[in-house]
């Protein structure tokens, strides 16, 4: 499968750069100048470019992990840029709808990172042995 999201921002470059700087604590990627990817081991991969006018990311996996891929990519990206209001829109082959992410408000953001911390203080009181 592969899908596609062209998301609109004169700032290309620097959302994938970020992009694959937050993501490559947990996964593998690279970043040069205008392009990069990010490795999601054998579930996929994505190939970002910077365009002047968009940053283009292509995701090339199996049907099954096209959802939640999208999802982890296209909100990371919607969250960094709260401020332009970006919004990744997902294309699979043939032109069928993928996910979509944001635009988020910063109150989008708080939200989340409260309920990331939730998460996070629950893991650890079930098992203390790995705080």
């Amino acid at each position: 499968m592969i899908s596609i999201a062209t998301v609109g921002t004169d700032r290309a470059a620097r959302y994938g750069k970020q992009l694959v700087s937050h993501m490559g604590r947990k996964i593998s990627g690279s970043w040069e100048e205008d392009h990069g990817n990010l490795s999601f081991a054998d579930r996929g991969e994505i190939v970002l470019t910077a365009r002047p006018d968009a940053l283009v990311m292509e995701l090339t996996c199996a049907d099954s992990e096209c959802d939640q891929l999208e999802q982890v990519v296209g909100i990371h990206l919607a969250r960094f840029g709260v401020k332009d209001s970006l919004r990744i829109f997902w294309i699979r082959d043939g032109g069928v709808p993928g996910t979509t992410q944001g635009p988020l408000m910063e109150a989008d953001v708080e939200r989340m990172s409260a309920e990331r911390a939730a998460r996070k203080a629950a893991a650890e009181s079930s098992n203390p042995s790995q705080s």
